[in-house]
């Protein structure tokens, strides 16, 4: 949708999520999640995920154990999206049918497989690649890249709940940012036009 942009947040929920939530609260604005199941199984991180939910934010799924998946057959690549589901479906009692794969990699079997599984794929068009400055000095740089790529007409916006800098820096300069150029911070869902309805199933 003309004059919005999509922040997203891969591999959480994490210890660092709360905080987030907190800050996105304060400015009003919902994002949209891409969970993994590992977080949400072995860290106890199952309350932050329906805390999310609950706020208005969309959920989605990056794969239950974040593998390559182009180096998996249909079985494996299968499991990773329905284990997820599951796992999703039990504790906010819909799951998702958006979804982005690690690493933002594809392949025509992978594509076939979530396809069968109703998937749709979001990829990024502003990657701050927040993992390579999760520092004080050096985070700077992911916001200088969700300028460069902002200004060039990207409108989804990838970082990750998982780093320390990108929930106590990096999101309020971005969210900052948008506001001082009149764009609405949205979920991907609502960035794409979509209704509601269609995030889950």
């Amino acid at each position: 949708m003309p004059g919005t942009i999509a922040l997203t947040f891969d591999d959480g929920p994490s210890h660092h999520t709360p905080k987030l939530l907190d800050l996105l609260s304060e400015y009003g604005v919902r994002a949209t999640f891409f969970v993994n199941g590992y977080h949400l199984e072995h860290n106890g991180h199952a309350e932050y995920l329906k805390r999310a939910s609950e706020e208005g934010h969309q959920i989605a799924s990056h794969t239950y154990d974040h593998p390559q998946l182009p180096s998996l057959d249909y079985d494996g690549v299968y499991e990773q999206m329905t284990r997820l589901s599951s796992k999703i479906r039990d504790i906010i009692g819909v799951a998702p049918t958006y979804m982005r794969p690690p690493y933002l990699e594809v392949n025509d079997l992978v594509l076939s497989v979530l396809g069968d599984l109703g998937y749709r794929v979001i990829l990024a068009s502003i990657d701050t690649k927040d993992y390579e400055h999760n520092t004080p000095w050096l985070i700077d740089r992911s916001y200088e890249r969700f300028v460069d790529e902002l200004e060039a007409g990207g409108t989804i916006v990838l970082a990750h709940d998982t780093h320390r800098q990108t929930v106590e820096t990096l999101t309020k300069a971005m969210l900052e940012g948008a506001k001082m150029r009149g764009l609405k911070v949205v979920t991907v869902g609502e960035c794409l036009g979509e209704s509601e309805r269609l995030w889950y199933r």
